[in-house]
Order: C-alpha cells, then structure tokens, then sequence
C-alpha cells in the first residue's frame, strides 16, 4: 500500500474524521519538518506508554491520582458520574463544579451485551464512604437512562442523594427547532425563577 495512503486509512480510523480530513492530515504531515513529524509521532507513544486510569476515579492520567483526586480543594462529598474522561473535561471546561468525579467507561447496553460487570460499577460503589450525593452525568439516551436508573437502585438503600444534570433546551437556540423529547424534558426539568 502507498505510504500516503496508509497514512490516510489510519487517520480514517480516528472517530469524527472522515476520508476527506484524514487525506487533509497527511498532506499537511508531509508539508512538516522532520523533526515536527517526528516530535509529534514521539509524542503520540509516550502518552500511550505513560497515560493510565486514575487509581480512584479511573478516568486518564499519568500518575496513580489524577488532579482532581490528589487536590485538596475539591468537595469530597460528591461525585459526578461520567461515561468517559472526555467528559470529565467538558465538565470541568464549565468551571462551575468543584466536587470528584468517577469515569465508568461505558453505559449499560443489554443488546450490545454489555453489562453491570463490563464498566466501572463496582468501583464506583467502593468509594461511597462519606459521599452525600451522587450526580449522574450520563448521556441522554437509552443507555444512559438504563445506567442511570441502574445506579439510583444500586445506591438507593444507602441513604445518598442521586441527582442528574439538567436536560433540556440550550442557549442560544430558539423552541420552534427543538425536538419533542428535548422540550417534554425541558418542561418537566423546569425550575423556580
């Protein structure tokens, strides 16, 4: 195979890039100096030699705790749950969050044979000593609602409060584009003014 398009098929590979951008990328890797190329290809397998899940929360990093676990400034009573450490990211891009996070890795997915044993469930229970509330940081989707209501009922005897993000309509986007499902949530997630 050409070494171009080698270069092209891999990038392919990545999620969200399509033909078009992954060709875009290896031109403009063949565009770079050598030692660009090569810094950057070195980059690249020292994160995937060094990076690693969190011990306590399992999201990725380089140490045994990330950041946010090894920090003394964060509330130690609460912990948002994510499907996956780029969610850990989008929510601490808000800046409004200052409690712990655990990373399950997945949701709940009976047809695709995933289940309570294939993502990080039972890891999640071990660290509920001292939490107060749980906030459920899952995807708005069938499996996100099946690993949501999977979680209430696990911690439902333990006397912690289970909460979810809001859903609903975004700003800056106008009602009359908004899905059914999107609005009926919106209106039934409504809060005092």
């Amino acid at each position: 195979m050409d070494p171009i398009d080698k270069v092209v098929e891999l990038f392919a590979t990545l999620p969200t890039i399509g033909r078009k951008t992954a060709r875009r990328l290896a031109f403009h890797l063949l565009r770079q100096t050598q030692e660009s190329v090569e810094t950057f290809a070195e980059a690249i397998v020292h994160m995937r030699e060094s990076v690693r899940e969190c011990t306590v929360c399992q999201t990725f990093t380089d140490r045994e705790l990330c950041g946010i676990c090894s920090s003394e400034r964060r509330d130690r009573s609460a912990i948002c749950v994510v499907e996956q450490p780029t969610d850990v990211m989008a929510i601490e891009r808000a800046g409004d969050y200052r409690g712990l996070y655990h990373v399950l890795h997945g949701t709940l997915s009976p047809l695709d044979g995933i289940g309570p044993d294939d993502i990080r469930l039972m890891e999640l229970m071990s660290r509920l000593s001292g939490i107060s509330e749980i906030i459920l940081a899952l995807n708005p989707n069938v499996e996100g609602e099946v690993t949501t209501q999977y979680i209430n009922k696990m911690v439902s005897t333990l006397g912690i409060k289970v909460t979810r993000i809001a859903r609903g309509i975004p700003i800056g986007a106008d009602l009359e584009f908004a899905d059914d499902a999107t609005l009926a949530r919106a209106i039934e997630g409504r809060v005092p003014v």
